[in-house]
């Protein structure tokens, strides 16, 4: 034991050393050197070795670089290889496996526990298909955010294709086959299909005038509100409406099987407005409130006689809810309800669990403390949980980090896709800032997912493998126009792939230039080989001028 602190005592001094003092050793080096250059006959041996490359031929010089190219290639073609089968450079590997050790250093990267997740990535694989398009549980009001941005940028923050997949979406909650036998019904599923908002409108204002049609109402908040306080009134009426047509239809919903799509019909709507009540509470501040109606809906929600209210993913308003209020516990208690492997993941899932476990560690977290001492095991945790979320969904750190900037998130999202890390950042943004440390903890993490991921993109690690179709996806979704859609992060080339692809490149051009041109390659060579040991010449002379010739014998006597 005491041996082994001293060698570790040893080590440490050794990097202190050379971290803080190279220069000084620099200095005591040159001064050894100026020292022995009497007794060793340093001039002359200069003065032979310049006699020596003076002698020498251009063939040497050709083969000389000829040789160093054909090195430098082998290691190229050596390097590439095991890129393209390990995902990472031999050299660098070898240094920080290796080399780091000896210094003194710790290597952060640790391979994750890939055995425990095999259950996650097999159901995964068997999960919905890569590039279905979700509906964003968070989006916003169009008639009081979408049009007020619209009003005020001259911007379009929603794309065609968003707007008709909300357009089908509609028709799927608020229409079945028996509207023909109520008026108004009718008339709003003429309503639903219509492109131009004029006219939805004002087909909602003539259903109205006929009954209280809870659908109606839907549409004026949805559209024709032009703030939150006028969405949740009208919301508020639709909910009167709705509740009565959910009481009548559930009795007579084992009447038959038009009856059973009237209710199914009706309890979408009452639900919908529900969500919307809570997310209008949730943006006047009243977050306690909203949170109690969200708890209520998670409930109907996993009942199964529903399952197009699966679609709604009411948890993850409930998820942002409660992070408002700050209170974690029952933000744990919902991730553990939600975070399933039988359930379909998100990023909200994926990064609010890392947030909570980077929460216990960022706000004492240093790089400098853990790269000397290590990461302890609720560290490792945290960086894990990071890790996994980055896999997940690898463009929410830029956004989360202000490494890019945020536009209004559509109304579609894609999981995994630039899409779903707009929407994301947009709500959840000031959470992540009100952890202290937690953002610095992602910034000096997440980059590390992708030395885990195998390579080639088409392995996974912890979760299916990223589909490749989500960026063409992602560019229907997002205006493209004033936002740049962010790809998945291709792993860029180690430095040492690079660095002796240089190399390969410019000893081989030395030696084509020097077998053409011998002679003026020598003269070249000789002035720079001039210019290079010019300030070394410089530095002695001075030195030569300001102490005594003497010195050495004085010292020997010494």
């Amino acid at each position: 034991m005491a041996e082994n602190g001293f060698i570790d005592q040893l080590k440490s001094c050794i990097v202190w050393s050379w971290t803080y003092f190279w220069t000084v050793w620099f200095f005591v080096m040159l001064f050894l050197v100026y020292i022995v250059r009497v007794p060793f006959k340093v001039n002359e041996n200069l003065t032979t070795v310049s006699m020596f490359l003076n002698t020498l031929t251009p063939k040497f010089y050709v083969a000389l670089t000829g040789t160093s190219s054909l090195i430098s290639g082998l290691i190229l073609i050596f390097e590439w290889w095991y890129f393209r089968k390990y995902g990472t450079s031999f050299i660098e590997q070898v240094s920080v496996s290796h080399l780091r050790p000896l210094l003194g250093g710790v290597d952060n990267t640790s391979p994750s526990n890939s055995n425990t997740s095999n259950g996650d990535t097999d159901s995964s694989r068997q999960s919905v298909s890569e590039c279905k398009v979700w509906r964003n549980p968070l989006n916003l009001f169009r008639g009081a955010e979408y049009n007020r941005y619209t009003w005020v940028t001259g911007r379009e923050p929603l794309t065609y294709y968003d707007m008709n997949l909300s357009a089908q979406d509609h028709q799927t909650f608020f229409t079945c086959d028996s509207d023909h036998l109520r008026p108004a019904d009718a008339i709003m599923q003429k309503a639903w299909r219509e492109r131009n908002p004029q006219a939805r409108v004002s087909a909602a204002h003539e259903a109205l005038e006929l009954e209280d049609c809870a659908t109606a109402y839907i549409l004026l908040a949805e559209e024709e509100a032009t703030t939150i306080v006028e969405a949740e009134k009208l919301f508020k009426q639709a909910l009167k409406a709705g509740e009565g047509c959910y009481r009548r239809s559930q009795q007579l919903q084992h009447h038959g099987t038009q009856y059973e799509a009237q209710h199914r019909r009706d309890t979408n709507v009452l639900v919908y407005i529900k969500r919307r009540l809570a997310m209008c509470s949730r943006k006047l501040g009243r977050t306690r409130e909203a949170v109690k109606m969200m708890r209520d809906l998670c409930v109907f929600q996993l009942m199964k006689e529903f399952p197009l209210l699966s679609m709604f993913n009411i948890h993850e308003n409930l998820l942002e809810s409660l992070l408002e209020l700050q209170a974690y516990a029952d933000v744990q208690a919902v991730l553990a309800k939600y975070d399933d492997i039988s359930l379909p993941k998100s990023a909200t899932i994926c990064y609010t669990a890392a947030l909570l476990k980077a929460r216990g560690v960022s706000d004492k977290f240093s790089p400098e403390a853990a790269s000397r001492r290590g990461l302890s095991t609720a560290e490792m945790n945290a960086v894990e949980a990071i890790h996994r979320a980055v896999e997940f969904n690898p463009h929410v750190p830029k956004y989360l980090l202000e490494m890019k900037s945020l536009i209004l998130p559509p109304e579609h999202i894609l999981k995994r896709g630039d899409s779903e890390a707009i929407a994301y950042a947009f709500f959840h943004l000031q959470h992540w800032k009100r952890v202290e440390g937690a953002l610095n903890l992602l910034h000096c993490t997440w980059e590390g997912t992708f030395r885990m991921i195998p390579y080639p993109l088409e392995k996974g690690h912890l979760f299916y493998p990223y589909p490749i179709c989500t960026e063409t996806a992602d560019r229907e979704l997002l205006p493209t126009v004033f936002h740049e859609v962010s790809v998945y992060p291709k792993k860029e080339l180690p430095f040492f792939i690079l660095f002796t692809a240089g190399l390969c490149s410019f000893t081989a051009m030395l030696a084509l230039l020097t077998h053409q041109f011998p002679e003026l390659m020598g003269v070249f060579a000789k002035a720079f080989l001039s210019t290079l040991f010019a300030p070394l010449n410089f530095i002695m002379e001075k030195v030569e001028s300001i102490l005594p010739s003497s010195l050495w014998h004085q010292l020997t006597r010494i």
